[in-house]
């Protein structure tokens, strides 16, 4: 079994050393309670509700990317915070998986929103979300162009962030590249009860992959963050939930068993393929680029459509 824990905390809009110090004393405490991976919700170091692209470049820290993508130089060269650095040493130390969010600025100065997987004698693994709504940092971030599988000691891990879990396909081509567990550091804000409550599990469910989604319980420039961190079973079920306050959420995960894409009901035996009953003949549409029906002008001066 491998020991997930969700930790929905506040976060310092622009005090990465304070955001740091909180992630490291979670790391430490959850060490001793044995836990194997630990989740922080989505651009934790630095904070998210920004106006301007100024701010936005202000919070944002170095982005975590291999050195080789610029420079003659070895392989295990990275460019990365000395918070990521800090953070990935004690990951080291305390023998733990730790996934933290945070905004960045690469090398060209562009702006995205990364999180990165740290584990212990192992390159830290990045991701940065490839589906951004119009808020905060994602109003100045670039989207991101990939959807990797990383293959961990503890499994195949695929991440995402926040308004991803909303886009059907991101979750499908992480379950169809392996994914064993998929990790959602998120900043839902009030009125994304459903992504939470609903959404979440789904997702879980038709990919049959476990699910943790990690997010804030505070406020922070007019926004209140909901809570309502959890972590979902390969049917769905939660495994853990929270509320709406500080807390820490842990489960227990049998990785290896989402490997199996069978479902056969208990009682009647009746049995179904989540991967191979697919007929993706029939999904070009979703990849084709094909423009969809607009709205009729009818409908567009219609202020209850």
């Amino acid at each position: 079994m491998t020991r997930v824990a969700c930790v929905q905390a506040p976060a310092i809009l622009g005090d990465p050393a304070a955001n740091l110090e909180t992630v490291k004393e979670y790391l430490q405490a959850l060490a001793e309670d044995g836990v194997d991976i630990v989740v922080f919700p989505e651009c934790f170091l630095t904070g998210y509700v920004v106006s301007t692209e100024e701010e936005a470049r202000r919070i944002a820290l170095t982005a975590t990317e291999p050195a080789s993508e610029y420079e003659d130089v070895e392989e295990d060269a990275f460019y990365m915070s000395d918070e990521i650095a800090q953070l990935d040493a004690l990951c080291e130390e305390l023998d733990i998986v730790c996934v933290v969010g945070y905004a960045a600025e690469t090398a060209l100065g562009e702006l995205v929103n990364e999180c990165v997987l740290l584990e212990p004698g192992q390159f830290p693994a990045v991701y940065r979300k490839t589906h951004l709504p119009c808020l905060g940092f994602d109003n100045f971030a670039l989207t991101g162009d990939d959807l990797p599988v990383f293959e961990t000691r503890y499994g195949r891990i695929g991440m995402a962030i926040c308004y991803d879990l909303r886009i059907p396909e991101t979750l499908r081509v992480l379950a169809l590249k392996g994914a064993d567990l998929v990790i959602l550091p998120t900043n839902w804000p009030e009125g994304a009860d459903f992504s939470a409550d609903s959404v979440a599990p789904v997702r879980a469910m038709e990919n049959k992959v476990f699910l943790a989604t990690c997010n804030r319980c505070d406020e922070e420039g007019g926004f209140r963050f909901i809570g309502k961190s959890g972590i979902f079973g390969l049917n769905g079920e939660p495994l853990a939930k929270a509320g709406s306050e500080p807390e820490v959420i842990v489960a227990n995960l049998n990785l290896p068993a989402a490997r199996d894409k069978r479902n056969v009901n208990p009682v009647t035996g009746y049995a179904t393929e989540v991967f191979a009953a697919r007929q993706p003949d029939l999904y070009d549409v979703i990849v084709s680029g094909q423009e969809l029906p607009t709205v009729p002008p009818e409908l567009e001066d219609d202020e209850d459509a």
